[in-house]
């Protein structure tokens, strides 16, 4: 519960802090430190790598994440989740959100991917949808060594790109601490009731058999 109140208070800060450049962060970064903090990033998106992650879940509706690699102005790669895109009427027929061609710059928050979730099938990382994705699975899959993070947009990148359609709403985590609260309420309950109960019989056994 204290790991997950120090993620939450994490998190508090990082929403009101000022954004920080990317470019400007050295590789020997501490980016768990940078969870949820604000960023720009400034480069070219990599079209042809660009990823959906399926089974998507938006306002009741399933869809995409749409993940396309983001070259920076030094060279160094990160993959940014460019918002939500709803499931057509096939799942043979993907959705058309290509990325903005030239130069741009993103606004968006850092995150850092689940690894090792489970998965019904072995073959997740070909052809451009995937069950799920993170920087060191894709750069295994690609060839393409990306930063160990990835940005959340917040919003269409600058210079103004015509409207992608793309849903970028992002909740805050649900970090479970009233959970463990929750249970911790429980066994104090359970202590206290084994404490009672204990006393009771003990009791009643001191005063031995009721007389006749």
């Amino acid at each position: 519960m204290q790991g997950k109140e120090a993620l939450r208070a994490q998190f508090d800060a990082a929403s009101v802090a000022a954004p920080v450049a990317l470019a400007a962060l050295p590789v020997s970064t501490d980016w768990n430190a940078l969870r949820y903090r604000p960023v720009s990033a400034a480069g070219e998106y990599d079209a042809r790598r660009q990823v959906l992650v399926d089974n998507r879940v938006h306002d009741g509706h399933a869809g995409y994440h749409v993940i396309t690699p983001l070259v920076l102005a030094d060279g160094r790669t990160v993959l940014v989740n460019r918002g939500w895109t709803p499931q057509g009427a096939s799942r043979a027929v993907l959705p058309q959100v290509a990325p903005p061609a030239g130069p741009v710059t993103v606004r968006g928050r850092v995150a850092i991917p689940a690894t090792g979730v489970f998965e019904l099938s072995k073959d997740t990382t070909t052809g451009p949808v995937w069950q799920n994705l993170d920087p060191a699975r894709f750069s295994a899959a690609t060839g393409v060594a990306v930063l160990p993070v990835m940005i959340e947009a917040l919003d269409a990148p600058s210079p103004p790109a015509p409207d992608d359609g793309l849903v970028r709403d992002w909740p805050a985590p649900d970090f479970g601490i009233e959970k463990h609260e929750i249970y911790m309420v429980q066994w104090y309950s359970f202590a206290a009731l084994a404490i009672v109960l204990w006393l009771v019989l003990n009791l009643r056994r001191a005063k031995g058999p009721p007389r006749e």
